[in-house]
Parts: structure tokens; C-alpha cells; sequence
């Protein structure tokens, strides 16, 4: 698992350093969790999770006002030799000048901010399991139909960003084009996005780049999207056998975790974006507990009984 640089979550966590003195050039953080060190101001290290982002609130800072200063100064001591990331102070509260010395002399950060602690530490690891999730890169497109995340897959040439544009146009969101960078955020989500390099580009054979950000919008981009629905276009092939009721899921998998994926053969006179559409409502559709085969092979099993 790669890391997060320390300078990216005090940009977006809108922090304030304490300890402008400590270089964070190379410090990053490698762990999606927090912890609020309570048991361990008490003196109580046992399974103590140092790698973790430290969370002071108030009930901490109020239980070290009452501590003695020489109490809290081999506290500070402790707490600090386990080489944790960093420290954060919520709710505008802020250290002692004892704790900012202890942690400069152990290259320690500290930081304040004014949000409550549950806010901030629900935003921080929600940030954290984005940024450190597991990440892959795929040859793929990526878009947003109706608020379904479908990642087009398919051989090169074989006309995902002609599809992508013509969705574009039909007023749905392009994420990214060529290539797909998935990271897996829980067991059952995979968000996509485009790489920094490629973000908003649109490669079209005989025409070049196009910036699809610039000429169509904002409303046509978007930076990241969960992935619902993977379909991969193949080449006709009349030898092939093609679902053409849907009675069965079929899936791909991402990172152990599975996306229905829709097969569909290409041929001269088919219109790609109406069929992305179609099969992005209707697995909405799926969702919200109606499928039409199944309705049919209803309809069919009513049919024989009658009959």
C-alpha cells in the first residue's frame, strides 16, 4: 500500500500547523484509521495503535488540565516515543507549550482544527480509505450514465471513446478515457478516476485530443465514479453464442471485488450510446427489483399453464 503525503491532508483537512519548524517533506501516512489516545494518556500502551493518525478531542484535553506538570510531562514522553504520524487537536483547542517542545525535539507534527472530532474524524477516514485504497490502472472507458458508472472495455479501436463522446453529448458525464485508475474503497465499492495526465482528454483516431472539459462544460466531467457496470465491446462473430434474454448475471472482477459485465458485439449500424443507455436503466432498473426476463419467463410459464 503506497502513502499519502502529510502536506495532501493538511491541505484538504484545512489543518493548522503547530510545529511549522518539523519538515514534512517526506512523511506520509500508510494506515486509513485514526485513534483517539485516551487509555494511553492514562499510561496504558498495551496494543497501542501508533501508526494511526492521533485524535485529541475535548475529553482528552480536559483530562490532561488536571494532570500535575510532571505527570504530563512523562506522558507526553511516552506518547511520543512510539513515533506516531502525527497529532491532531479539534475543536480550537490547543496544546501546551510542553507538548509543542516534546514533539519538535521527536520531529513529531501537531495540528488544530476548528471542527468537532466526530465530523473531522468521519471526513478524515473517509478521505484516507479514497487516497490509500488498493489501486490498478486498466485500458478502459469510463462514464457516468444516469448515475451509473459504466466502464467500457474492449480492444483498441474498437470505438469506446466515439461511444463516450456520443454519451457525452446525449448529456451524461465523462470521468476517463483510455486509461482507468480503480481503487478499491470497501468490499462492495470501486471507485474509478483518470490519471492527473489524461484528466478530462478525449483521444478520437483521425482527429486527435479533445478536450472535453472545454468544449462541452463542467457538467460533462466529473472526477470520480463507482463502477456499477462493465460492458466490453467485441467484434460480431456470427460463430458465437450471445445471451439474448439476460436470465443470468454474468461478472468481472476488480481487486476481489465483482461488477456485473454485459458483452456486446459490435457491427455496422449499431448505435453504441443508445445501448449503454439501455443497459445502464435497466440495471437500474435491476436494482430497484424489476427484470424484465425474469417478467417474461413469468409471462412464458403463465402462458403454459393456461394453455
Amino acid at each position: 500500500m503506497s502513502g499519502v503525503k502529510m502536506s495532501e491532508m493538511v491541505e484538504k483537512m484545512n489543518l493548522k500547523n503547530l510545529t511549522p519548524d518539523i519538515d514534512m517533506t517526506e512523511k506520509c501516512l500508510t494506515v486509513p484509521d485514526i485513534n483517539r489516545p485516551a487509555l494511553q494518556l492514562t499510561g496504558y500502551f498495551d496494543h497501542f495503535d501508533s501508526e494511526r493518525v492521533q485524535v485529541i478531542g475535548y475529553v482528552e484535553y480536559t483530562y490532561l488540565q488536571t494532570l500535575p506538570i510532571e505527570q504530563k510531562k512523562k506522558i507526553y514522553k511516552q506518547l511520543l516515543s512510539y513515533k506516531i504520524p502525527c497529532l491532531v487537536f479539534t475543536t480550537e483547542i490547543f496544546p501546551d507549550e510542553e507538548l509543542l517542545k516534546q514533539a519538535n525535539e521527536t520531529d513529531t507534527p501537531v495540528f488544530s482544527t476548528e471542527q468537532k472530532t466526530s465530523p473531522f474524524q468521519a471526513e478524515l477516514i473517509r478521505w484516507l480509505n479514497v487516497e490509500l485504497a488498493p489501486c490498478i490502472s486498466i485500458h478502459g472507458v469510463l462514464v457516468d450514465v444516469y448515475g451509473v458508472g459504466v466502464l467500457i472495455m474492449g480492444e483498441s479501436g474498437i470505438g469506446k471513446s466515439e461511444a463516450a463522446l456520443e454519451l457525452i453529448k446525449r448529456g451524461h458525464r465523462l470521468v476517463t478515457d483510455d486509461v482507468v485508475e480503480i481503487r478499491r474503497v470497501s468490499d462492495d465499492t470501486l471507485v474509478g478516476s483518470a490519471p492527473d495526465i489524461t484528466k478530462h482528454l478525449i483521444e478520437l483516431r483521425g482527429i486527435g485530443i479533445v478536450d472535453v472539459k472545454t468544449l462541452f462544460g463542467v457538467q460533462s466531467v466529473r472526477e470520480t465514479q463507482a463502477i456499477d457496470l462493465v460492458i466490453t465491446l467485441e467484434d460480431w462473430n456470427k460463430e458465437k453464442e450471445y445471451d439474448r434474454l439476460g436470465l443470468e448475471e454474468e461478472y468481472t472482477e476488480f481487486l476481489g471485488n465483482k461488477v456485473v459485465c454485459h458483452s456486446i458485439p459490435i457491427r455496422p449500424g449499431r448505435n453504441l450510446a443508445i445501448i449503454v443507455e439501455s443497459a445502464s436503466v435497466n440495471h437500474r432498473q435491476k436494482q430497484m427489483g424489476y427484470n424484465a426476463a425474469q417478467e417474461l419467463y413469468r409471462r412464458v410459464q403463465e402462458s403454459l399453464t393456461r394453455k
